[in-house]
């Protein structure tokens, strides 16, 4: 079904992979008459040509990307824009979409959503961008639609800006970065491997791309195996994929936690390109006649079978029929590992309760968002289920298309009028299945989704009150086929359905209606109009030469998401506050965080105040006094922070507040075994704070103080290594590690963050 290559392979004619081993570079050249090295031959994949284009540092082994695209939605959009304004914005450099379909809806805090979008407009009016107003579009949809092009590369505040299938390498990173692009800066980033996502076969009827994407995920992600890297997609099975299938598949490549993606292009996406009224756009994208890949992910379209991945990430994946034929021992198992991610909480977890006669029952169907809103998905769910009903017991199924565009044509041919028929419920294109702020199941309940995650609360219960429900990810068409077997977990190749596929059709009249589009078109005249939620950052300071920092947390889990950093769904409206949205952080993994957090920031408020800083904290004189046995420090001239430990923190959302609310608390570093995205590490970078890494045993704890000398002078000089002492421990001796850190980004770290950085220059 998926196997991974050990090492290395060259890919030759585009198709035949051959291992890499000492007899590789002559079994090479006798197919293909090409003479060449492993280093040169690295040079043809799709990835290294559009690295190459967009190259500006002149050195292909560290990177200076500048992008052609920019997109973000309305989480994130307003504190970017409030970051490059503060850093000396005057206009948008290159196309910058934003969108609003996350905050589509008056959830929680009045008026504070749509004033948000207000700001929004009016942003896009004075510094020349495009605005896409709620319910037109998911960011993703309308990237795909009126964004993409052959070739090219965008850059989005979201970890799913992902548009590979189209021929464009897209990267989703936190707000910083898009900041960085507004004032004409660079990504900067090694140059990543590339791993070759060989297809071959033809999927079975009734096996949709998220049995092909949870299949990928679960052969790679705990093996880190595409870590970091390019996902390029190449093999003959590509031909038997529509470009809408491809799409499916390619937006969960970020649960791999890869870089980005790049596919083969052909006809069917020259096709795509001009039913979007694109033509120009495409662009053939061929691997060369000899491409060295890192390694290989070997895919069998044809043995895939329908996937489900089981509370509480993409990665726990098993095919339905095994969950369906060893179901208690399955559903004991997955209770098990959910204990890992609810600690702390005293929930009673279970999904055994919900086997009926046998069968796994679950209470929710949703097919949403970027992943499941799909033209093709909902067709396809829509004639499984035609003349059939999905009962009037508890399960419900609601269907979100992910453009009006696409919501249209179904429409038109009549798709949404069976679904309707069905009890199924539709709506307009809206984010917010995918984390918490739409269709939140009952209290225990447990929603199938055609998402992009199943993180613990990402449906939008709240463990902190006792709440707990749980998503399985899964296909549309295995969704439908539940609904049509009234909630009882059903794989869609086991139901008997006549396919349609019917042709679409792109009508953009919709969006030469509705969206602004100011490119080109910058107005400095423009007043920007703030609702009173929106708020400026709050000061930062430059690091001084000495650190001290009080341990508020530790998390021992084994990934700590951003969800769990800083949380999805109820927090979403106040993400334009910066002190208001750092209330909820650490909330549903540490709730003791923030007052411990502040506390240590009353020190540093008081030092930089001049004002008496052990009236802050009693204790703080002691450890002064040990630190100064053994260095002639001045307490008044060293920084006080706080700092989280946690093993792998980072893995999922792009959303940068997962670090700033941890810095506007106060928040100095972060201590880990490893970090599981870039994006997540790069977040805590351009925010000013120290992304160390320790290995070994743990020799501090919660409410210990680990003091770091000369910490300073070891960016300055470049030194990985930095010596630092945990002071609670007889100051005993330790050796944290910053890892490969840019120019810029040691600049950053010593001026206090981005809005400094951009100010000093």
């Amino acid at each position: 079904m998926v196997t991974l290559y050990e090492g290395g392979a060259y890919l030759v004619h585009g198709t035949e992979l051959i291992p890499d081993s000492g007899e590789a570079l002559a079994v090479v050249e006798s197919k293909t008459g090409v003479k060449t090295t492993k280093e040169e031959a690295s040079k043809g994949t799709m990835a290294y040509g559009i690295l190459r284009d967009h190259n500006t540092s002149g050195n292909m082994e560290n990177l200076k990307i500048k992008f052609d695209k920019l997109t973000s939605h309305d989480i994130t959009f307003v504190g970017i824009l409030q970051t490059a304004r503060a850093s000396g914005l005057e206009k948008f450099p290159v196309p910058y979409v934003l969108t609003n379909c996350h905050n589509s809806l008056c959830a929680v805090g009045g008026t504070i959503n749509e004033d948000d979008h207000v700001f929004g407009l009016s942003c896009a009016k004075k510094y020349g961008g495009i605005y896409v107003p709620p319910h037109q579009a998911v960011i993703h949809q309308f990237a795909r639609e009126m964004l993409a092009a052959g070739g090219n590369m965008i850059l989005g505040s979201d970890s799913h800006t992902r548009y590979g299938a189209l021929g464009t390498m897209a990267v989703g990173e936190g707000g910083p970065e898009i900041v960085k692009q507004l004032l004409e800066q660079t990504y900067d980033i090694p140059m990543p491997g590339v791993v070759a996502i060989h297809l071959t076969g033809k999927p079975e009827k009734g096996v949709g791309p998220q049995d092909i994407a949870l299949a990928i995920i679960g052969a790679v992600f705990k093996n880190g195996y595409v870590n970091n890297k390019v996902m390029e997609f190449v093999g003959e099975g590509i031909d038997n994929l529509s470009v809408d299938y491809r799409i499916g598949v390619d937006v969960m490549t970020t649960e791999t936690t890869c870089l980005s993606s790049i596919w083969r292009t052909d006809n069917q996406v020259k096709e795509f390109y001009e039913i979007h009224g694109r033509s120009g756009d495409y662009k053939e994208l061929n691997p060369a006649e000899v491409a060295y890949y890192d390694g290989v992910v070997e895919v069998d379209l044809s043995a895939i079978k329908p996937m489900i991945a089981m509370p509480f990430h993409p990665s726990n994946v098993y095919t339905i029929e095994e969950l369906n034929n060893n179901l208690e021992d399955i559903l004991r198992d997955v209770e098990k590992k959910a204990l890992v991610s609810l600690d702390n909480n005293n929930i009673d977890f279970k999904l055994t309760d919900k086997v009926r006669d046998g069968k796994l029952y679950v209470e929710q169907g949703v097919i949403a968002g970027c992943a499941g809103g799909g033209y093709e998905n909902i067709c396809d769910a829509a004639d499984i289920l035609r003349g059939k009903t999905i009962g009037a017991d508890e399960f419900s199924l609601s269907v979100y298309p992910a453009s009006q565009p696409v919501f249209m044509e179904l429409v038109k041919n009549g798709r949404i009028a069976d679904l309707m028929a069905t009890g199924a419920t539709v709506r307009t294109a809206f984010c917010g299945p995918c984390f918490g702020a739409g269709d939140v199941p009952s209290n225990k309940g447990l929603s199938i989704r055609h998402s992009t995650r199943n993180f613990p609360n990402r449906e939008g219960s709240k463990v902190t009150n006792g709440q707990i429900a749980s998503v399985a990810l899964m296909d549309a068409r295995s969704i439908a086929a539940t609904a049509a077997n009234k909630g009882y977990l059903t794989a869609a190749t086991d139901v008997d359905a006549e396919y349609t596929k019917p042709k679409y059709y792109f009508d953009k009249s919709i969006y030469d209606n509705r969206v602004f589009d100011g490119v080109g078109k910058a107005d400095p005249d423009v007043e920007i109009k703030f609702g009173p939620n929106i708020v400026d950052w709050p000061e930062m300071h430059a690091l001084t030469d000495d650190v001290l920092l009080k341990v508020v947390s530790m998390i021992h889990d084994p990934v700590t998401t951003t969800d769990e950093l800083i949380p999805s769904g109820e927090t979403s409206s106040y993400r334009s506050n910066p002190l208001g949205l750092a209330e909820f952080t650490l909330s549903r993994k540490d709730p003791a965080y923030v007052g411990k957090a502040k506390e240590v920031q009353k020190v540093e408020k008081a030092r930089i105040a001049g004002t008496d800083i052990y009236a802050e904290d009693e204790k703080l004189k002691g450890i002064y006094d040990t630190i100064k046995e053994r260095f002639d420090i001045v307490p008044e001239n060293t920084e006080v922070g706080s700092v989280i430990f946690a093993v792998k923190p980072g893995d999922g959302s792009a959303r940068e507040q997962a670090a700033s609310c941890q810095r506007v608390l106060g928040g100095m570093a972060n201590i880990a075994r490893e970090y599981a995205t870039k994006r997540y590490r790069s977040n805590l970078i351009n925010w000013g704070m120290l992304p160390f890494v320790f290995d070994g045993e743990l020799p501090f704890d919660k409410d210990d103080y680990i003091f770091v000398k000369d910490i300073k002078k070891a960016i300055e000089t470049k030194n990985d290594t930095i010596k630092a002492y945990v002071v609670n421990q007889g100051m005993q001796e330790i050796e944290l590690h910053l890892g490969n850190l840019t120019e810029d980004e040691r600049d950053i770290i010593l001026k206090g963050c981005l809005i400094n950085y951009n100010k000093k220059n």
